[in-house]
């Protein structure tokens, strides 16, 4: 299938969407976002209606168990499925956290990695593995944590601004995450993002996350965007502009389908403004 291209503003493709999706996409939702992990492969019924919305909408590829950062071989069996499956369905861009979730097998987390020199190498090395394999490079996303990363030799921008640097690959900008990290953590975050290297940015994530009755914030992509976030989101437009396709996380917990649609209207309109203020 030829690769249709995502821009606008998206959705994460659920399968507790898929009747009301079905029953009329609306307006605002220029594509939609998807784990390759957990439709590479699968028949059926959830075959046949993932490919009644691949025909008809782009659709991005958002890894969730590549484990860029772990110290286990690099799955290069997954890739070469990512890759197969991102033809099958004329995908065109595949993005990853930066982060690690595997050893001898899968953690089902996402976990830190130690913001070190060696730690750049290593991670780089694995990622440009991963484009050479996909023929094409990807966009690492900055991921939450809840422990701050053990033997710092460098600041958390920095080390995402060297990785991306080395491996020669694209940024996968996610606003909540900064929102989160920087009230777990106590820095700026507009300041943080402006440290990142944003003209590498390929992607844009935006979600709510959960407060915990001790104050922790916690990344759930399962309750509404905050003002905050979305101040945030809008501060990200100004520097990279409202062309780049931005997906709204929603994994549980979900609304109607009306106060989504709401979100990703806004996604919308905080893109044509930062449009209108290039032009």
């Amino acid at each position: 299938m030829q690769a249709r291209h995502a821009h606008g503003a998206g959705l994460g493709f659920r399968r507790e969407l898929i009747a009301p999706l079905k029953a009329g996409v609306p307006d605002a939702i220029r594509f939609f976002e998807i784990a390759p992990e957990n439709w590479a492969g699968m028949g059926g019924s959830s075959a046949k209606d993932l490919r009644h919305f691949t025909e008809r909408y782009p659709f991005v590829c958002h890894g969730l168990s590549l484990s860029l950062g772990g110290p286990g071989p690099l799955d290069e069996a997954l890739l070469r499925r990512i890759k197969s499956f991102m033809a099958e369905h004329g995908i065109s861009l595949y993005t990853e956290h930066l982060s690690w979730c595997a050893d001898d097998r899968q953690l089902y987390d996402l976990l830190p990695i130690p913001l070190t020199e060696a730690a750049v190498k290593w991670t780089a090395e694995r990622i440009q593995r991963a484009q050479d394999i996909l023929g094409q490079r990807i966009g690492i996303e900055n991921a939450s944590y809840y422990v701050a990363p053990p033997g710092a030799e460098m600041s958390e921008a920095e080390f995402i601004s060297a990785i991306v640097r080395e491996a020669d690959c694209l940024l996968h900008l996610d606003v909540n995450n900064i929102y989160v990290n920087s009230q777990n953590f106590a820095f700026d975050p507009l300041a943080f993002m402006h440290a990142l290297p944003l003209e590498r940015t390929c992607y844009v994530h935006v979600a709510g996350h959960y407060v915990e009755p001790d104050g922790l914030l916690i990344d759930t992509h399962g309750a509404d965007v905050i003002d905050p976030v979305w101040s945030l989101l809008e501060a990200a437009y100004a520097r990279i502009g409202g062309e780049v396709p931005t997906c709204l996380e929603r994994d549980f917990n979900f609304p109607d389908f009306f106060r989504l649609t709401v979100e990703v209207e806004q996604i919308v309109r905080l893109q044509a403004a930062a449009s209108r203020k290039a032009a």
